[in-house]
């Protein structure tokens, strides 16, 4: 039986939220997760497995995961039941105006969306800033929404600090189980060749794994299908091409694995990736064909364990 706590607090018409969750029992997020906002999430109990862009992270007690507007991300239990977490998410314009004049870079996160395993001095203050955001919305006394960004922001620039020093010193990143890493490295592989043919059984067979494995598992760790996944990657590029280059639609597709213009206009609009502010300027000088490629819609999930 799962039994499970949650109370959620906003700001500025949900510009920001956090969220406290206690859950007793095995949780997966019930399909892939983005969104165009930040996330981060602390870990207070338990475990849980997160599979962000191409890596499986086994997040544990004290850790910090930061996602970056638009980054795939899905979680799933570990073999502990139940966790306990902060989860935070702001938008871009809810946060940028709290460095105006700084000097830092704190967004987007430098090193991108990953886990941060935090030295036990900086798992405190960073609880602490979590903590106090959130009992500042659940206690609302007068003046509350400023403290609460001012913690945000202190939490921001502890964030980067922690790059700087994992910079320095760059630890690889650790698996609790041997199909973590092989499934991120099949990740990888996919987002390295996704412009090739490529299938399940002849990845299975570069990696040694057999197919109805390799099924099995890619979509219990990371929330897709294989064919689901390679068709997000190659989306999110052609996108990316859509958005930043004047080449046509047809070379697009041709360039991110697309033998057909029919399947990627289909796969495209299926998807519904998110638009970036940049879009609609590209689709001004897009033919008449291109424009609806290249203005869909923003895709949003809300947010999960």
């Amino acid at each position: 039986m799962n039994d499970v706590y949650s109370q959620k607090y906003t700001l500025e018409n949900e510009a920001f939220a956090i969220q406290y969750m206690n859950y007793r029992g095995y949780f997966k997020m019930p399909r892939d997760h983005l969104h165009s906002y930040y996330e981060i999430f602390y870990l207070l109990e338990g475990e849980r497995v997160y599979f962000i862009n191409d890596t499986v992270y086994t997040a544990q007690k004290g850790d910090l995961v930061i996602v970056n507007p638009y980054d795939l991300h899905h979680t799933s239990s570990s073999d502990v039941p139940g966790f306990e977490r902060m989860l935070i998410n702001f938008t871009p314009e809810f946060a940028l105006p709290l460095f105006a004049g700084s000097p830092l870079e704190l967004l987007p996160f430098a090193q991108g969306s990953k886990l941060l395993r935090l030295p036990l001095k900086e798992q405190a203050a960073a609880e602490g800033l979590i903590r106090q955001m959130y009992s500042e919305c659940a206690e609302a006394h007068p003046g509350y929404e400023t403290c609460v960004k001012a913690a945000l922001a202190q939490l921001l620039v502890r964030i980067y600090r922690e790059f700087l020093r994992e910079s320095r010193s760059p630890a690889p990143t650790e698996y609790t189980h041997p199909m973590h890493e092989k499934i991120s490295e099949i990740a990888a592989y996919l987002t390295r060749h996704y412009a090739e043919e490529l299938t399940l059984e002849g990845v299975a067979a570069q990696f040694f794994i057999s197919p109805s494995y390799l099924s099995r598992v890619f979509k219990k760790i990371t929330g897709y299908h294989f064919r689901e996944y390679l068709l997000q990657i190659r989306v999110k590029e052609a996108q990316r091409r859509l958005r930043e280059t004047r080449d046509k639609t047809i070379s697009i597709a041709e360039q991110t694995g697309f033998r057909h213009i029919s399947h990627f206009n289909t796969t495209f609009k299926k998807i519904r990736r998110p638009a970036s502010p940049a879009v609609p300027q590209a689709a001004a000088r897009a033919a008449p064909e291109e424009t609806s490629l290249r203005r869909q819609p923003v895709f949003i999930q809300s947010a999960g364990p």
